[in-house]
Protein backbone atom coordinates (compact mmCIF):
# COMPACT_ATOMS: atom_id res chain seq x y z
CA UNK A 1 0.00 0.00 0.00
CA UNK A 2 1.36 3.46 -0.95
CA UNK A 3 3.03 5.21 2.03
CA UNK A 4 2.22 9.16 2.86
CA UNK A 5 3.92 11.15 5.45
CA UNK A 6 1.40 13.27 7.47
CA UNK A 7 3.88 15.75 8.18
CA UNK A 8 4.11 16.71 4.61
CA UNK A 9 0.45 18.04 4.67
CA UNK A 10 -1.23 20.62 6.49
CA UNK A 11 -2.74 19.47 9.84
CA UNK A 12 -6.30 20.94 9.74
CA UNK A 13 -6.61 23.43 12.56
CA UNK A 14 -10.10 21.93 13.16
CA UNK A 15 -11.18 20.72 17.17
CA UNK A 16 -14.69 20.18 19.61
CA UNK A 17 -14.73 23.75 20.21
CA UNK A 18 -13.99 25.76 16.59
CA UNK A 19 -14.48 23.65 14.03
CA UNK A 20 -15.58 24.37 10.07
CA UNK A 21 -19.01 22.39 10.15
CA UNK A 22 -21.16 21.21 12.79
CA UNK A 23 -24.17 18.42 12.19
CA UNK A 24 -27.81 18.82 12.37
CA UNK A 25 -30.19 16.36 12.45
CA UNK A 26 -33.48 17.55 12.22
CA UNK A 27 -35.01 14.03 11.36
CA UNK A 28 -34.02 10.29 11.22
CA UNK A 29 -36.75 9.95 8.29
CA UNK A 30 -35.32 8.59 5.28
CA UNK A 31 -37.18 8.04 1.64
CA UNK A 32 -34.06 5.64 0.68
CA UNK A 33 -32.10 2.24 2.13
CA UNK A 34 -28.50 2.71 1.88
CA UNK A 35 -26.23 -0.26 2.64
CA UNK A 36 -23.59 1.66 4.24
CA UNK A 37 -25.82 3.82 6.41
CA UNK A 38 -25.03 4.29 10.21
CA UNK A 39 -28.41 5.72 11.22
CA UNK A 40 -31.68 3.82 11.74
CA UNK A 41 -34.87 4.62 9.46
CA UNK A 42 -37.70 6.45 11.49
CA UNK A 43 -41.21 6.93 10.06
CA UNK A 44 -41.78 9.25 12.98
CA UNK A 45 -38.28 10.89 13.32
CA UNK A 46 -38.35 14.75 12.60
CA UNK A 47 -38.20 17.13 15.78
CA UNK A 48 -40.03 19.99 16.33
CA UNK A 49 -38.78 22.98 15.29
CA UNK A 50 -38.38 24.03 18.82
CA UNK A 51 -35.72 21.32 19.08
CA UNK A 52 -34.14 21.81 16.24
CA UNK A 53 -33.12 25.42 17.89
CA UNK A 54 -32.09 24.02 21.08
CA UNK A 55 -29.95 21.93 19.27
CA UNK A 56 -28.53 24.86 17.80
CA UNK A 57 -28.47 26.98 20.54
CA UNK A 58 -25.79 23.86 22.22
CA UNK A 59 -23.75 24.70 18.75
CA UNK A 60 -23.51 28.36 19.23
CA UNK A 61 -22.89 28.04 23.03
CA UNK A 62 -20.37 25.23 22.70
CA UNK A 63 -18.91 25.68 18.97
CA UNK A 64 -17.39 27.80 16.60
CA UNK A 65 -18.79 26.61 12.94
CA UNK A 66 -18.92 28.15 9.85
CA UNK A 67 -22.04 25.94 8.05
CA UNK A 68 -24.23 23.54 9.90
CA UNK A 69 -24.25 20.21 8.28
CA UNK A 70 -28.45 19.80 7.72
CA UNK A 71 -28.76 16.11 7.75
CA UNK A 72 -30.82 12.87 8.70
CA UNK A 73 -32.39 10.96 8.02
CA UNK A 74 -33.05 12.94 4.92
CA UNK A 75 -33.63 16.68 5.93
CA UNK A 76 -36.05 16.95 2.85
CA UNK A 77 -38.28 14.57 4.34
CA UNK A 78 -39.03 17.14 7.38
CA UNK A 79 -41.90 19.72 6.76
CA UNK A 80 -40.26 22.52 7.88
CA UNK A 81 -37.37 22.62 6.04
CA UNK A 82 -37.61 26.06 4.82
CA UNK A 83 -38.15 27.10 8.40
CA UNK A 84 -34.85 25.28 9.63
CA UNK A 85 -32.85 26.64 6.60
CA UNK A 86 -34.53 30.36 7.57
CA UNK A 87 -33.45 29.48 11.54
CA UNK A 88 -29.59 28.72 10.70
CA UNK A 89 -29.13 31.53 8.03
CA UNK A 90 -30.12 33.75 11.00
CA UNK A 91 -27.96 33.41 13.43
CA UNK A 92 -24.91 33.85 10.54
CA UNK A 93 -24.44 30.09 10.13
CA UNK A 94 -24.11 28.22 6.13
CA UNK A 95 -26.74 25.77 5.87
CA UNK A 96 -25.77 23.00 4.10
CA UNK A 97 -28.26 20.37 3.08
CA UNK A 98 -26.76 16.63 3.06
CA UNK A 99 -29.25 14.46 1.02
CA UNK A 100 -30.06 12.03 -1.46
CA UNK A 101 -31.94 14.47 -3.75
CA UNK A 102 -35.22 12.50 -4.22
CA UNK A 103 -37.30 15.09 -2.65
CA UNK A 104 -35.35 18.21 -4.13
CA UNK A 105 -37.57 19.68 -7.06
CA UNK A 106 -36.70 23.40 -8.92
CA UNK A 107 -39.69 24.41 -7.02
CA UNK A 108 -38.50 23.81 -3.66
CA UNK A 109 -34.96 24.84 -4.72
CA UNK A 110 -36.03 28.07 -5.54
CA UNK A 111 -37.79 28.46 -1.64
CA UNK A 112 -34.69 27.13 -0.12
CA UNK A 113 -32.51 29.69 -1.99
CA UNK A 114 -34.62 32.54 -1.35
CA UNK A 115 -34.70 30.71 2.55
CA UNK A 116 -30.68 31.46 2.44
CA UNK A 117 -29.09 27.79 1.73
CA UNK A 118 -25.72 28.10 0.83
CA UNK A 119 -24.69 24.55 -0.44
CA UNK A 120 -26.12 20.78 -1.35
CA UNK A 121 -23.86 17.62 -0.73
CA UNK A 122 -25.60 15.22 -2.60
CA UNK A 123 -25.29 11.20 -1.05
CA UNK A 124 -25.35 9.03 -4.55
CA UNK A 125 -23.84 5.37 -4.77
CA UNK A 126 -24.42 2.26 -6.46
CA UNK A 127 -25.65 0.71 -3.04
CA UNK A 128 -28.55 2.82 -2.70
CA UNK A 129 -31.42 0.62 -3.93
CA UNK A 130 -32.55 3.91 -5.72
CA UNK A 131 -35.40 3.67 -7.92
CA UNK A 132 -35.43 3.67 -11.45
CA UNK A 133 -30.89 3.40 -10.79
CA UNK A 134 -30.97 0.06 -9.10
CA UNK A 135 -28.53 -2.16 -10.84
CA UNK A 136 -26.13 1.27 -12.14
CA UNK A 137 -22.64 1.32 -11.30
CA UNK A 138 -21.05 4.07 -10.23
CA UNK A 139 -20.12 5.65 -13.55
CA UNK A 140 -23.76 5.34 -14.78
CA UNK A 141 -24.61 7.39 -12.12
CA UNK A 142 -22.69 10.06 -12.84
CA UNK A 143 -25.93 10.99 -15.33
CA UNK A 144 -27.70 11.67 -12.31
CA UNK A 145 -24.78 13.36 -10.74
CA UNK A 146 -25.05 16.23 -13.49
CA UNK A 147 -28.58 16.41 -13.18
CA UNK A 148 -28.65 18.23 -9.31
CA UNK A 149 -25.09 19.87 -10.46
CA UNK A 150 -27.02 21.06 -13.93
CA UNK A 151 -30.37 22.30 -12.05
CA UNK A 152 -28.00 24.01 -8.47
CA UNK A 153 -25.82 25.51 -11.28
CA UNK A 154 -28.96 27.21 -13.24
CA UNK A 155 -30.52 28.03 -10.13
CA UNK A 156 -27.36 29.87 -9.49
CA UNK A 157 -24.20 30.90 -6.99
CA UNK A 158 -25.34 27.44 -4.71
CA UNK A 159 -22.54 25.30 -3.86
CA UNK A 160 -22.38 21.60 -4.97
CA UNK A 161 -20.98 19.04 -3.05
CA UNK A 162 -21.10 14.98 -3.73
CA UNK A 163 -20.13 12.29 -1.54
CA UNK A 164 -20.21 8.44 -2.12
CA UNK A 165 -19.55 5.72 0.05
CA UNK A 166 -16.69 3.42 -1.46
CA UNK A 167 -16.92 -0.66 -1.17
CA UNK A 168 -14.11 -2.46 -2.33
CA UNK A 169 -16.04 -3.79 -4.97
CA UNK A 170 -16.96 0.06 -6.40
CA UNK A 171 -12.90 2.03 -5.64
CA UNK A 172 -11.76 1.32 -8.79
CA UNK A 173 -14.54 3.66 -10.33
CA UNK A 174 -13.05 6.41 -8.12
CA UNK A 175 -10.74 7.91 -11.50
CA UNK A 176 -13.45 7.88 -13.35
CA UNK A 177 -15.59 9.75 -10.79
CA UNK A 178 -12.55 12.13 -10.49
CA UNK A 179 -12.35 12.32 -14.40
CA UNK A 180 -16.26 13.21 -14.73
CA UNK A 181 -16.08 16.15 -11.95
CA UNK A 182 -12.88 17.29 -13.81
CA UNK A 183 -15.03 17.55 -16.69
CA UNK A 184 -17.66 19.89 -15.22
CA UNK A 185 -15.16 21.54 -12.42
CA UNK A 186 -17.29 24.95 -13.18
CA UNK A 187 -20.71 23.26 -11.42
CA UNK A 188 -19.04 20.92 -8.80
CA UNK A 189 -16.95 22.05 -6.19
CA UNK A 190 -16.30 19.25 -4.01
CA UNK A 191 -16.55 15.62 -4.21
CA UNK A 192 -16.12 13.06 -1.31
CA UNK A 193 -15.23 9.52 -0.56
CA UNK A 194 -16.44 7.64 2.64
CA UNK A 195 -14.70 4.24 2.89
CA UNK A 196 -17.36 1.67 4.29
CA UNK A 197 -17.17 0.84 7.67
CA UNK A 198 -18.79 -1.71 9.88
CA UNK A 199 -19.26 -3.26 13.20
CA UNK A 200 -16.32 -6.05 13.67
CA UNK A 201 -17.78 -9.06 15.44
CA UNK A 202 -15.24 -11.25 14.18
CA UNK A 203 -12.05 -9.80 16.06
CA UNK A 204 -13.84 -7.88 18.72
CA UNK A 205 -16.36 -7.72 22.30
CA UNK A 206 -18.81 -4.77 23.04
CA UNK A 207 -19.32 -3.54 26.33
CA UNK A 208 -21.05 -1.05 28.24
CA UNK A 209 -19.23 -1.23 31.74
CA UNK A 210 -18.84 -4.91 32.54
CA UNK A 211 -22.14 -5.59 30.41
CA UNK A 212 -21.15 -7.64 27.56
CA UNK A 213 -23.67 -5.69 24.35
CA UNK A 214 -25.01 -7.86 21.70
CA UNK A 215 -24.65 -5.44 18.48
CA UNK A 216 -27.36 -7.16 16.08
CA UNK A 217 -29.44 -4.32 17.22
CA UNK A 218 -27.40 -2.04 15.12
CA UNK A 219 -28.04 -0.45 11.64
CA UNK A 220 -23.92 -0.75 10.68
CA UNK A 221 -24.00 -3.91 12.29
CA UNK A 222 -23.94 -5.93 8.81
CA UNK A 223 -21.57 -9.06 7.69
CA UNK A 224 -20.92 -7.91 4.23
CA UNK A 225 -18.37 -9.29 2.31
CA UNK A 226 -17.36 -6.33 1.50
CA UNK A 227 -14.03 -5.55 3.37
CA UNK A 228 -14.50 -2.54 6.32
CA UNK A 229 -10.91 -1.89 6.62
CA UNK A 230 -10.18 0.42 3.52
CA UNK A 231 -7.66 3.08 3.79
CA UNK A 232 -7.46 6.36 2.87
CA UNK A 233 -3.91 5.80 1.38
CA UNK A 234 -5.11 2.86 -1.04
CA UNK A 235 -7.59 5.60 -2.49
CA UNK A 236 -4.82 8.09 -3.73
CA UNK A 237 -2.47 5.07 -4.87
CA UNK A 238 -6.54 4.34 -7.06
CA UNK A 239 -6.63 8.14 -8.10
CA UNK A 240 -2.90 8.36 -9.29
CA UNK A 241 -3.43 5.70 -11.26
CA UNK A 242 -5.22 8.29 -13.92
CA UNK A 243 -4.02 11.59 -12.11
CA UNK A 244 -0.02 10.83 -11.47
CA UNK A 245 -0.08 13.98 -9.90
CA UNK A 246 -2.58 14.20 -7.10
CA UNK A 247 -1.29 15.26 -3.94
CA UNK A 248 -3.31 16.27 -0.86
CA UNK A 249 -2.50 18.92 1.35
CA UNK A 250 -4.30 18.58 4.72
CA UNK A 251 -5.50 16.44 7.06
CA UNK A 252 -7.21 15.43 10.27
CA UNK A 253 -5.17 12.81 12.36
CA UNK A 254 -6.98 9.77 14.40
CA UNK A 255 -7.52 10.37 18.17
CA UNK A 256 -5.60 6.99 18.77
CA UNK A 257 -3.33 7.21 16.03
CA UNK A 258 -1.74 10.42 14.55
CA UNK A 259 -0.57 9.30 11.00
CA UNK A 260 -3.65 7.89 10.01
CA UNK A 261 -5.93 9.78 7.61
CA UNK A 262 -9.61 10.34 8.68
CA UNK A 263 -9.72 13.48 6.62
CA UNK A 264 -7.36 13.90 3.20
CA UNK A 265 -8.13 17.56 1.78
CA UNK A 266 -6.60 17.31 -2.19
CA UNK A 267 -7.27 21.01 -3.70
CA UNK A 268 -7.02 21.26 -7.19
CA UNK A 269 -6.87 24.05 -10.00
CA UNK A 270 -8.13 23.81 -13.27
CA UNK A 271 -10.29 24.25 -16.22
CA UNK A 272 -13.26 21.65 -17.98
CA UNK A 273 -10.03 21.15 -20.32
CA UNK A 274 -7.18 20.07 -17.70
CA UNK A 275 -5.68 20.06 -14.35
CA UNK A 276 -2.91 22.38 -13.82
CA UNK A 277 -1.72 21.47 -10.42
CA UNK A 278 -2.52 21.17 -6.50
CA UNK A 279 -2.40 23.09 -3.49
CA UNK A 280 0.67 22.38 -1.01
CA UNK A 281 0.48 22.94 2.84
CA UNK A 282 0.94 26.43 3.33
CA UNK A 283 -1.30 27.72 0.79
CA UNK A 284 -4.40 25.47 2.24
CA UNK A 285 -2.88 26.72 6.14
CA UNK A 286 -3.02 30.31 4.68
CA UNK A 287 -6.71 29.85 3.55
CA UNK A 288 -7.80 28.64 7.00
CA UNK A 289 -5.85 31.32 8.91
CA UNK A 290 -7.18 33.96 6.55
CA UNK A 291 -10.77 33.24 6.89
CA UNK A 292 -10.33 32.32 10.65
CA UNK A 293 -8.77 35.87 11.44
CA UNK A 294 -11.31 37.72 9.10
CA UNK A 295 -14.62 36.00 10.22
CA UNK A 296 -13.48 34.16 13.54
CA UNK A 297 -13.90 30.94 11.63
CA UNK A 298 -12.22 28.22 10.02
CA UNK A 299 -13.83 27.74 6.68
CA UNK A 300 -16.16 25.36 5.41
CA UNK A 301 -17.62 25.41 2.27
CA UNK A 302 -16.83 28.24 -0.93
CA UNK A 303 -19.69 29.82 -2.83
CA UNK A 304 -19.09 28.85 -6.84
CA UNK A 305 -18.47 32.66 -6.83
CA UNK A 306 -15.19 32.03 -5.25
CA UNK A 307 -14.22 28.94 -6.24
CA UNK A 308 -14.28 30.43 -10.26
CA UNK A 309 -11.21 32.92 -8.75
CA UNK A 310 -8.33 30.26 -8.87
CA UNK A 311 -6.35 32.55 -10.32
CA UNK A 312 -6.41 34.54 -6.80
CA UNK A 313 -4.95 31.28 -4.86
CA UNK A 314 -2.29 31.28 -7.32
CA UNK A 315 -1.21 34.60 -5.90
CA UNK A 316 0.13 32.17 -2.83
CA UNK A 317 1.92 30.55 -5.03
CA UNK A 318 5.51 32.79 -3.71
CA UNK A 319 5.79 30.35 -0.60
CA UNK A 320 3.84 27.14 -1.93
CA UNK A 321 6.08 24.55 -3.87
CA UNK A 322 3.01 22.63 -5.15
CA UNK A 323 1.12 25.81 -6.03
CA UNK A 324 4.23 27.26 -7.89
CA UNK A 325 4.15 24.55 -9.97
CA UNK A 326 0.48 24.81 -10.40
CA UNK A 327 1.27 28.82 -11.69
CA UNK A 328 3.73 28.25 -13.81
CA UNK A 329 2.18 25.31 -16.01
CA UNK A 330 -1.05 27.61 -16.24
CA UNK A 331 0.77 30.65 -17.51
CA UNK A 332 3.29 28.50 -19.67
CA UNK A 333 0.32 29.43 -22.21
CA UNK A 334 -0.07 33.31 -21.98
CA UNK A 335 -3.48 33.39 -23.26
CA UNK A 336 -4.56 31.32 -19.92
CA UNK A 337 -4.80 34.75 -18.42
CA UNK A 338 -8.40 35.30 -20.20
CA UNK A 339 -9.57 31.75 -18.86
CA UNK A 340 -11.59 31.25 -15.44
CA UNK A 341 -9.28 28.76 -13.27
CA UNK A 342 -11.74 26.58 -11.03
CA UNK A 343 -10.89 25.49 -7.57
CA UNK A 344 -12.40 22.06 -6.84
CA UNK A 345 -11.82 19.54 -3.37
CA UNK A 346 -11.53 16.01 -3.21
CA UNK A 347 -12.03 14.25 0.24
CA UNK A 348 -11.44 11.12 1.66
CA UNK A 349 -12.93 10.14 5.10
CA UNK A 350 -11.90 6.84 7.22
CA UNK A 351 -14.51 6.57 9.66
CA UNK A 352 -13.56 4.57 12.66
CA UNK A 353 -10.63 2.36 12.85
CA UNK A 354 -10.27 -0.39 15.54
CA UNK A 355 -6.96 -0.69 16.76
CA UNK A 356 -5.29 -4.27 17.84
CA UNK A 357 -6.00 -3.59 21.29
CA UNK A 358 -9.47 -2.73 20.75
CA UNK A 359 -9.21 1.17 21.19
CA UNK A 360 -11.59 3.20 18.43
CA UNK A 361 -9.38 5.56 16.85
CA UNK A 362 -12.12 8.45 15.81
CA UNK A 363 -11.38 11.52 14.26
CA UNK A 364 -9.59 13.87 16.07
CA UNK A 365 -11.63 17.21 15.53
CA UNK A 366 -14.75 15.77 14.03
CA UNK A 367 -16.34 17.91 11.87
CA UNK A 368 -19.85 16.10 12.27
CA UNK A 369 -20.10 16.21 15.64
CA UNK A 370 -24.23 16.42 16.49
CA UNK A 371 -26.39 16.99 19.53
CA UNK A 372 -27.71 14.49 21.74
CA UNK A 373 -29.21 15.31 25.00
CA UNK A 374 -27.89 18.92 25.32
CA UNK A 375 -24.15 17.20 24.57
CA UNK A 376 -21.72 16.83 21.35
CA UNK A 377 -21.60 13.59 20.14
CA UNK A 378 -20.40 11.93 17.23
CA UNK A 379 -22.58 11.58 14.61
CA UNK A 380 -21.82 8.50 13.22
CA UNK A 381 -22.07 6.64 16.27
CA UNK A 382 -25.58 7.97 17.32
CA UNK A 383 -26.76 4.78 17.43
CA UNK A 384 -25.59 3.70 20.49
CA UNK A 385 -26.82 6.53 21.74
CA UNK A 386 -30.22 6.25 21.06
CA UNK A 387 -29.85 2.24 22.07
CA UNK A 388 -27.39 2.09 24.97
CA UNK A 389 -27.02 5.72 26.51
CA UNK A 390 -23.49 6.09 26.16
CA UNK A 391 -20.39 5.06 23.16
CA UNK A 392 -19.22 1.43 23.46
CA UNK A 393 -16.17 -0.21 24.61
CA UNK A 394 -14.19 -2.43 22.06
CA UNK A 395 -12.16 -5.27 24.12
CA UNK A 396 -10.18 -7.95 21.20
CA UNK A 397 -12.46 -11.29 21.40
CA UNK A 398 -11.91 -12.84 24.82
CA UNK A 399 -9.94 -10.55 26.57
CA UNK A 400 -12.87 -9.51 29.51
CA UNK A 401 -13.53 -13.61 29.53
Amino acid sequence: MLTLNHLDYYRLPWNLTDNSISWLEPTSKCNLYCEGCYRKNEKDGHKSLDEIKKDLDVFTSLRKSDGISIAGGDPLTHPDILDIVTEIKSRNLKPIINTNGLALTKDLLKKLKKAGVFGFTFHIDSKQNRPGWKGKNEIELNELRYHYAKMLAEEGNISCAFNSTVYDDTKHFIPEMLKWAHKNIDIVQVMVFILYRAVNNKDFDYYIGPKKIDMNQLVYNEDLESRADLKAQEIVEIIRSEYPDFNPCAYLNGSEKPDSFKWLLTGRLGTKQKIYGYLGSKSIEAIQMFNHLLYGRYLAYASPKNTRRGKSILLLSGFDKKLRKAFKNFYKNPFNIFRKLYYQSVMIIQPVDFLQDGRQNMCDGCPDITVWNGQLVWSCRMEEQLNFGMNVKTYPKGFMN
